[in-house]
């Protein structure tokens, strides 16, 4: 009975998340403010639904108490999150919170069912929980630092020397681990600096384009810029180099409209790639994986052979939660979580996961189109950069399209500087979000009162005299009607 339970848990486990993903993107379509709300609040319904399904399919395979804890905690934390984003920022944007919530949600479902097998059952799973609660406090204050900090793009040079000297403090000092230099480890947690300081490069770049945009302040820029890259390059931390290269090679594009210098990029970044091989047999290791990861299936190439073998088995509807081997796949909780996903949850899951993704950086360029202040404007288009590259790099890795490089799903997979700097990320755009409705309302404001001085002006040239004899009527109420909004971010 449990099996068959099992089984039929995990196609209803997808169409609720089918169902998800299509709301993410037909809220768009909506013209009025009451049906953006209802399919909000579907998607709300939607995301505890799955929630409640996935918890109960693994208690009943395990029947372990302690899921139904972590359940438990996980919805009274994401509930929490809904809540006091509604009560503190009512101009908010629901789609964004929403979204992060079932990222979050779909980790930690995969994360409690891999730390189920290890020497602490669910220690990792609680862990990550830890770290969610603190990313939720910090979301929580960035907004309020966005709004209230009118001076971020004066801090050109403060942002590249914090984050250079970050980098340089790891690339000299911390220890080799996989064949990188990452981080440092504080009191059993593992700290990952290039998380943090790929925000702050952001506002770097944005700042110092905001300022000028002439061939001098670039070539100064682009200096600053590959100086980041190169200490990452040192330290062996090839994905976080590959962040920063194409997220500088966009703010600039986009910044100056010069296809030279995309070209130019490209070049160098070709040529420091045949470059980084060479000298590198750590980047040969991974790239011998990656063009043949069977033939080299007991020694590099193990973990991409496993993870392509983990996403044939699970199919288009996967093996069901406990019904599969997603342990089998090395650093399954980390680098290779979509693998496991796609085994147990099923192709069609994984896809809907990507689809929400999408949707996530769609509302990031919504916003830094709409954005007038270009500084913020370039802000929402690095972080939105940085966000979506990253779900490539690590979705196209474990899938053998590219070279793992060893990063982590945002808000899916386990790292707690992962987490907190995907929370600070998605807090600076909700920062910019509320800052774009401002704007709105300041310019509605601006225009209400150009047309309260035209109209008075009129009356002050031609007075209208009221006939005494002017037959009157008696005012007849007019039937409210919904109005169909400005066009907006969701």
């Amino acid at each position: 009975m449990v099996n068959i339970i099992i089984q039929l848990s995990k196609y209803l486990i997808i169409i609720l998340m089918a169902a998800y993903t299509f709301s993410c993107f037909s809220i768009f379509a909506r013209n009025y403010e009451d049906e953006e709300k209802r399919v909000l609040i579907r998607q709300d319904v939607l995301l505890f639904l799955l929630q409640f399904v996935a918890f109960f399919t693994m208690f009943l395979a395990t029947e372990d108490i302690r899921i139904l804890f972590i359940y438990a905690a996980l919805g009274i934390v994401l509930l929490g999150v809904i809540l006091l984003y509604n009560l503190i920022y009512p101009n908010v944007s629901r789609l964004v919170v929403n979204n992060m919530c079932m990222l979050i949600t779909a980790g930690m479902i995969m994360i409690t069912r891999l730390s189920s097998d290890n020497d602490s059952p669910y220690g990792t799973a609680i862990r990550q929980l830890i770290f969610v609660v603190l990313g939720v406090t910090f979301g929580l204050i960035v907004p309020v630092l966005i709004r209230k900090l009118t001076f971020l793009d004066r801090w050109t040079y403060v942002y590249a020397g914090v984050g250079g000297a970050a980098l340089l403090v790891v690339a000299v000092f911390a220890q080799t681990s996989g064949g990188a230099k990452l981080g440092f480890e504080i009191f059993g947690f593992n700290i990952q600096p290039s998380e943090f300081v790929k925000i702050l490069f952001v506002f770097f770049v944005a700042a110092s384009l905001n300022k000028s945009k002439e061939f001098k302040n670039v070539v100064i820029t682009t200096a600053i810029a590959a100086a980041h890259v190169l200490i990452l390059v040192l330290s062996t931390d090839l994905g976080a180099a590959l962040i920063f290269f194409v997220v500088y090679l966009v703010m600039l594009y986009v910044a100056t409209r010069q296809p030279l210098y995309a070209i130019a990029g490209l070049g160098a970044g070709a040529l420091a790639a045949v470059a980084g091989y060479h000298l590198f047999a750590h980047i040969q290791v991974r790239v011998e994986a990656w063009q043949d990861p069977i033939a080299s299936y007991g020694d590099s190439g193990y973990q991409v052979a496993q993870s392509l073998f983990a996403i044939g088995t699970g199919s288009w509807f996967g093996t069901g939660l406990f019904q599969g081997q997603p342990d089998t796949i090395p650093v399954s909780e980390t680098d290779f979580i979509f693998s496991a996903i796609t085994e147990e949850m099923g192709v069609i899951y994984a896809l809907c996961l990507i689809l929400i993704c999408v949707s996530c950086y769609v509302m990031f360029l919504n916003i830094a189109m709409e954005l007038h202040n270009y500084f913020y404007k370039l802000v929402a288009l690095g972080l939105g950069t940085c966000y979506i590259f990253q779900v490539f790099l690590q979705i196209g890795g474990v899938t053998k399209f590219i070279p793992s490089t060893g990063m982590t799903l945002p808000f899916v997979s386990y790292g707690g500087s992962s987490v907190l700097s995907t929370m600070i990320m998605f807090g600076i755009i909700q920062g910019l979000y509320i800052l774009r409705e401002d704007e709105e309302e300041k310019l509605e404001q601006e225009k209400l009162k150009k047309e309260r001085k035209s109209r008075n002006g009129m009356g002050r040239t031609a007075p209208r005299k009221a006939a005494e004899n002017e037959p009157r009527f008696e005012e007849v109420p007019r039937q409210r009607t919904r109005k169909k909004p400005r066009a907006r971010a969701k």
